[in-house]
């Protein structure tokens, strides 16, 4: 049996989601939306028995076993941390800090028999599992460096929100960047130790962003990493511009010592040294469902392949709550989720201070009246 499924946000992610989800035999039984117009609407909308703007009422829901949170940065920590201790199985996006990924990790630490994973698609699209597999293969030799480049049209919302705010996870670097972060990860089977990156926001207003508000998350980010040991390792460089109306660009380029893989959208070419042209090893994919302007195609079809990841995981047990590691072995968990956040945040202050910074991911969360207890000690002395 499949378990029954609860889904947080009512945004352009939800939207696909859900029918993706029945077309794989899952029964979405609950919707929560930020208020209860927007949860009514797309209930209706989507055929979904049940919507609320409460959360408690979905993770307590009967028929709920499974939880899938696509909501803003901000609100992804509370939601997630209290699924696994009601006993829910939970997929979910970023959090919006290190310390809202850091409790989610203890969470999923606490109720290791449930499933705690990052939403992150990339990472079940078959372009990059195909890629992944040659590098493992050695098609490319020693991995030497990768570059990726995503340019696209502006990730603002309509009117203002946490889109629009830096600590509230709005930006190409939290809301793209994260993901290609836990790509390389992914791709090279290592992590980064030092980071340095340029952030800006050229759009800091709009036709409907004016007045005394301001956007201040980045729209332009560029960031290099050095992962795997000090010595050897891998050269990374990311540049995401959302200033680009018009069609969306997505590339992996990975060189080794032997030759490169380059992933453009969601077809996979390579070419090893000494070969005239590169060759195409991997065909577009398409998609067969409605037009989803919001959604770049990468992202669209991961998501379809977590889907079927994710039926053959719970498939696998007759009890609606087991699932089988094997088929979503691939997905990133919290603590990769952590690593990631932990990047992102040492990415903004190597932007601000203008230097390489280290990347140290936390193991035990901080004391939030630290700032208090030293500002007593300064006092005293």
């Amino acid at each position: 049996m499949l378990p029954g499924v609860g889904v947080f946000g009512t945004g352009s992610t939800a939207r696909v989601l859900v029918p993706m989800l029945k077309a794989e035999g899952f029964e979405v039984h609950a919707l929560w939306g930020r208020s209860e117009e927007e949860a009514c609407s797309l209930a209706k909308e989507l055929s979904i028995p049940f919507h609320t703007s409460r959360s408690d009422d979905v993770l307590l829901h009967q028929d709920v076993d499974l939880v899938c949170i696509y909501i803003p940065p901000s609100m992804t920590r509370q939601i997630a941390v209290k699924a696994l201790g009601i006993g829910k199985n939970v997929v979910s996006e970023k959090a919006a800090t290190a310390v809202d990924s850091f409790q989610m990790v203890n969470a999923a630490r606490y109720y290791p028999q449930l499933l705690s994973i990052m939403g992150n698609t990339l990472r079940f699209l078959p372009t990059f599992a195909a890629m992944r597999q040659l590098l493992m293969e050695g098609y490319v030799g020693e991995v030497q460096v990768c570059d990726v480049r995503v340019y696209g049209p502006s990730l603002l919302d309509q009117s203002y929100g946490w889109t629009c705010e830096d600590l509230m996870g709005g930006g190409g670097l939290h809301t793209v960047g994260s993901a290609i972060i836990d790509l390389l990860s992914y791709l090279t089977g290592t992590r980064a130790q030092r980071v340095h990156g340029l952030l800006r926001t050229f759009v800091q207003q709009n036709d409907t962003i004016r007045g005394i508000r301001r956007v201040t998350s980045d729209d332009f980010c560029f960031f290099q990493m050095l992962m795997g040991p000090c010595t050897g390792g891998v050269c990374c460089t990311v540049t995401l511009n959302f200033n680009m109306p018009g069609s969306f660009l997505h590339e992996v380029m990975v060189v080794g010592s032997t030759g490169r893989l380059v992933a453009r959208g969601t077809e996979l070419y390579g070419q090893r040294n000494g070969s005239k042209r590169e060759e195409l090893l991997l065909g577009d994919g398409s998609w067969a469902g409605p037009d989803v302007k919001d959604i770049p195609l990468p992202h669209l079809l991961g998501l379809g392949a977590m889907v079927k990841a994710l039926r053959q995981s719970f498939q696998e047990h007759e009890e609606r709550r087991l699932w089988a590691r094997g088929p979503v072995a691939m997905a990133p968990t919290f603590e990769d989720g952590l690593y990631v956040q932990t990047v992102v945040e040492a990415v903004k202050r190597s932007s601000f201070s203008g230097e390489w910074e280290c990347v140290e991911i936390m193991n035990k969360e901080p004391d939030p009246n630290h700032n208090i207890c030293e500002a007593q000690k300064r006092n005293k002395n």
